[in-house]
């Protein structure tokens, strides 16, 4: 069983495949959010949090030392598969903690 943190996010997990997709997803809008483009893309930590949808916290590499916080809330499969960029932090590091809102 996954063990929850007390804002009910889950702890900190390796990205995997599924949550690349997510990002590859959203890129455009962050890069829109951004005010720039980003050449490297590539989701490293994610924690999630279920309500009536899925809460994704995603730190993601955009090269060099930068990264990004990604907050994407996707629809419960009953509900759809509506997925939404809900706000970015730029400026974050590797050692940054992924925040959640």
């Amino acid at each position: 069983m996954e063990q929850i943190n007390n804002g009910g996010h889950t702890q900190q997990k390796e990205a995997d495949s599924e949550i690349q997709k997510i990002c590859d997803w959203v890129k455009p809008h962050a890069q829109a959010k951004a005010g720039k483009t980003f050449d490297i893309f590539t989701a490293k930590i994610y924690t999630t949090q279920v309500l009536a949808w899925t809460k994704y916290c995603v730190k993601v590499h955009v090269g060099g030392d930068d990264y990004l916080h990604l907050h994407v809330q996707e629809k419960l499969r009953c509900f759809g598969v509506d997925m939404e960029l809900t706000h970015i932090e730029q400026g974050k590091s590797l050692d940054d903690p992924i925040g959640h809102s």
